[in-house]
């Protein structure tokens, strides 16, 4: 007696499913390293997810660097001067004007950047982050940190960047 998985569906679209699923599961074995993204663009919006679903998130666990004086006030790929006094950080892939939420594994101090450069130029890191991240950070030199994607109307990245611009607040008839 021959058994079958899938009763409703005829033997030419259980074979197509099937090859769908393969090659969609050496795809993305192909493209991660270790169990990370490392390196990988973030992937593509999934098409329409069930209700009730959980979205995959997308991050990164790597090491990061920071870079500051050398190049200060050159231009950037996002054709902006570099100033190594604002939140900003290189990625490779991720699109120019991505925020990210990088937290520094060791401490676990939070910062938000944007992805204004691309780099870093060494392979073994993940991000190349300004002098005034890397300090938010707590990072003197290189160290682990897990970047995630955060939307521009995220709360808690909004109360972040206005405590990180100190602007002092006058009190009312000043």
């Amino acid at each position: 007696m021959k058994r079958t998985f899938f009763r409703t569906a005829s033997t030419g679209t259980a074979r197509r499913f099937g090859a769908g699923v393969l090659l969609m599961g050496l795809a993305l074995s192909a493209s991660a390293k270790d169990g990370s993204l490392s390196g990988t663009a973030p992937p593509a919006p999934a098409m329409k997810a069930k209700p009730g679903a959980k979205a995959k998130h997308w991050f990164q666990v790597g090491v990061a660097s920071w870079y500051g004086t050398k190049f200060q006030g050159r231009k950037t790929a996002g054709g902006e001067p570099f100033d190594m006094n604002k939140m900003t950080c290189a990625h490779r892939s991720l699109p120019l004007g991505t925020w990210l939420r990088v937290t520094n594994l060791k401490n676990h101090r939070t910062a938000y950047v944007q992805v204004n450069d691309r780099g870093p130029v060494l392979q073994d890191r993940i991000v190349d982050l300004s002098f005034a991240a890397a300090r938010t950070l707590g990072l003197s030199g290189v160290g682990q940190v897990r970047l995630e994607p955060v939307s521009n109307n995220d709360p808690a990245m909004a109360l972040a960047v206005v405590a990180q611009l100190q602007i002092p607040v006058l009190p009312p008839g000043r």
